[in-house]
C-alpha cells in the first residue's frame, strides 16, 4: 500500500520541525486555556453548555499538542505525527466551519479554522519540500540495481 505523499517517512525537515513547535504551542495553550480559567475561555468563544466537554477536548488538545512539541523538539517528524498534525487540524476545522456555520458555537472559530488551514497548508509545503530533497538525492545516488551493473565480477 502507498503511503500519501504528504505523510511519508523520511527525515524530518527544519519546517516540519518548526511546524510541530508551532502547532504544538497553540493546541497546548487553546487546551489548557478552559482547564485554567474557564470564565475567560467562555467570555472569548461564547457560553457552553457542558463544560465537561470543553475540560475534554482541551486535555485532548493539550496532550496532542505536548505531543507535536516533543516530536519537534526531539526532531523526530514521523508519518504517525504528520498524520496527527494534519488530521487535528482538519477535524477542527471541519467542527469549526459546521457548527459556526449552524449558529451552534460562536463565530470565532471561524478565525480558528482559517489558523488551522494554515497549519494544513505548512504541512503540505513541508511534504512537497521533502519529496523534492528526496527526489535529488535518489539523482545523485546511483539505485542498487545501477551499482550491480557496475559492479566489477
Amino acid at each position: 500500500m502507498r503511503t500519501s505523499s504528504a505523510l511519508a517517512s523520511g527525515p524530518s525537515t527544519r519546517s516540519e520541525n518548526a511546524l510541530a513547535l508551532g502547532q504544538g504551542a497553540i493546541f497546548l495553550a487553546c487546551g489548557v486555556w478552559p482547564l485554567v480559567h474557564l470564565p475567560s475561555f467562555q467570555a472569548v468563544t461564547g457560553p457552553k453548555a457542558d463544560e465537561w466537554l470543553v475540560r475534554t477536548v482541551g486535555s485532548l488538545l493539550g496532550v496532542t499538542g505536548g505531543v507535536l512539541i516533543s516530536a519537534g523538539l526531539r526532531r523526530r517528524i514521523t508519518p504517525e505525527i504528520r498524520a496527527l498534525a494534519v488530521g487535528s487540524a482538519g477535524v477542527l476545522t471541519a467542527i469549526d466551519c459546521i457548527y459556526a456555520a449552524k449558529g451552534r458555537i460562536s463565530r470565532v472559530y471561524l478565525l480558528d479554522a482559517a489558523l488551522e488551514l494554515g497549519f494544513i497548508a505548512g504541512w503540505a509545503m513541508a511534504a512537497r519540500r521533502r519529496r523534492r530533497v528526496r527526489k535529488a538525492r535518489e539523482r545523485v545516488r546511483p539505485s542498487p540495481e545501477a551499482e550491480a551493473i557496475h559492479a566489477p565480477a
